[in-house]
């Protein structure tokens, strides 16, 4: 049996390993990469069994694109396991976004008793890394970034055993295995390590300290949002004018004393993906004013792993949490990057020892007319297909625009866009598009037959696609728009589109403001 969809990075081996072993089939599981193969052996009856449940009861993160079995003459297969990852042929990308911290890990990060008490990196097959880790596929622990830290026996164990909800999680780490946090101060000397540089990290920030702080994607900068004097200085270092800075509360609970909350948007603030959700405040809060001048709305997420869980629930107080990095810059990811980057913005720096492979920003959504709404798609979302109504495309990678820039890939009837990469206004941003490119195009084993981009000339996208020796595809700006949103809305055929976005390079060479 061939499976493709998102299977890898989600608990599906375990769970098809348990599912098997209650039906008594024998057999194995193994991930490819395209996807996940299964043989199983047994009774005729638990066989169709073994087949129809697996679609319906498979673990909550995983998606199913395709299911394809035939019938083989008995093996003589005696057990059921997990056998090693297979390489070679072609990949379907089915790279796991990032995911949010789980309840249970949530509960066993604050129980006392428990090994993994306060320990930053708890996770589990359900939670935790996955984007931001994989170096190669299929997603196995030495394809990660995590493959620098050998387990101790108890995680060993944990992840060997088919009952532990480790099973198999990759990510895997506990205290005295995996990676740690330290504490810095803005020149690089070590003032805390482990629990005590939590603690200091939390003090810091109430005495109105700008802190950069290592999360899952890259690196925030986090400063006490009720304290009106340290957000304008953060805007003033950050070069960041009148934008709105994202917030991290500690609980639903404070954000509905914030904002008000929608049923809809609860259920975003808590899901997997935890994005940044736009929500309507509420009058006479102690928010500085400088968070989100002269704007009705905030732009609220919820810890999204246990760092940040520990970091704000030791502040206790909102928390702006807005990119680690100058205007127009990507976030940081490395310690060393951070320290020279960010030198003169952060007055600390709270890091920690696992690599980053790549940066994910936060996501951005907002309800609108009963519609959940992507305004930035990147951790927890990034790079999940989008379906193209059942259609073949063609091999087209599209490079984006100068602003707000993503690169994707169509294969087959899908569509997979980079998490956001951002404005490709600096040298560093430019840098971020070039490694996305070469980051999917080796990861996904990618060769794409043309390259679409932007009609204008000087864009450095369209540059880049006009050089790299495949055939171009100039698509005019506002086009684009209303493609996007014809795809967005299931739309075929004739439409009127209106693209009212600012600027964008016209088919007569001039600049238009929007286009109908």
């Amino acid at each position: 049996m061939s499976i493709c969809g998102v299977v890898q990075g989600v608990g599906f081996r375990p769970y098809v390993f348990r599912l098997a072993g209650s039906l008594g089939l024998a057999g194995y599981v193994t991930n490819l990469p395209w996807g996940v193969l299964i043989e199983a052996e047994g009774q005729e009856e638990r066989l169709n069994e073994f087949i129809l449940r697996l679609p319906k009861e498979k673990p909550p993160l995983a998606r199913i694109s395709s299911l394809e079995f035939s019938l083989l003459d008995p093996a003589g297969l005696e057990t059921f396991r997990i056998e090693k990852s297979l390489e070679g042929g072609e990949i379907a990308p089915v790279v796991p976004p990032d995911i949010a911290t789980c309840d249970e890990c949530r509960i066993e990060t604050l129980e006392p008793n428990e090994r993994r008490h306060l320990y930053p990196f708890t996770n589990c097959t359900n939670c935790g890394p996955r984007l931001s880790i994989i170096n190669a596929l299929p997603y196995d622990r030495p394809n990660t970034t995590m493959d620098v830290f050998a387990m101790c026996e108890d995680c060993r164990r944990e992840y060997e055993s088919p009952a532990d909800r480790r099973f198999h999680a990759q990510p895997i780490a506990c205290p005295a295995c995996g990676p740690h946090v330290e504490l810095w101060t803005g020149d690089g000397k070590t003032l805390a390590e482990r629990d005590s540089a939590m603690e200091r990290a939390a003090e810091l920030i109430k005495q109105g300290k700008i802190l950069a702080v290592k999360g899952i994607g890259g690196f925030l900068l986090v400063v006490d949002a009720t304290n009106e004097e340290a957000v304008v200085e953060l805007r003033r270092r950050k070069k960041r004018e009148e934008k709105p800075l994202a917030l991290l509360l500690p609980s639903l609970e404070m954000t509905k004393k914030y904002c008000k909350v929608s049923l809809m948007e609860e259920r975003l603030l808590t899901s997997p993906e935890s994005p940044i959700v736009l929500l309507e405040k509420r009058d006479n809060t102690n928010i500085a004013g400088a968070v989100a001048p002269q704007n009705p709305y905030l732009g609220i997420m919820l810890p999204y792993s246990p760092l940040h869980m520990i970091l704000s629930s030791g502040v206790q107080r909102p928390l702006v949490a807005t990119s680690g990095n100058l205007t127009d810059e990507p976030i940081c990811t490395e310690n060393k990057e951070a320290l020279q980057r960010l030198h003169g913005v952060a007055d600390f720096l709270l890091v920690h020892t696992r690599p980053i492979a790549r940066h994910v920003d936060d996501s951005i959504v907002r309800v609108a007319l009963g519609k959940e709404t992507i305004m930035r798609r990147a951790r927890g979302y990034a790079p999940l297909p989008l379906r193209f109504s059942g259609k073949k495309i063609p091999r087209v990678m599209g490079v984006g625009a100068h602003l707000k820039n993503t690169v994707s890939l169509s294969l087959d009837d899908s569509i997979f866009v980079s998490q956001h990469i951002g404005d490709l206004e600096t040298l560093e941003a430019r840098d971020a598009f070039l490694q996305t490119i070469s980051d999917f195009t080796r990861l996904f084993d990618y060769k794409a037959e043309a390259v679409a981009c932007d009609m204008h000339p000087d864009y450095f996208s369209t540059v880049w696609a006009r050089e790299n020796g495949l055939s171009t595809v100039p698509v005019q700006h506002h086009h684009a728009h209303v493609a996007s949103c014809m795809m967005e809305n299931e739309l075929d055929g004739r439409v009127l589109g209106v693209a009212w976005d600012g600027t964008g390079y016209g088919t007569d060479g001039t600049v238009w403001g929007g286009d109908f």
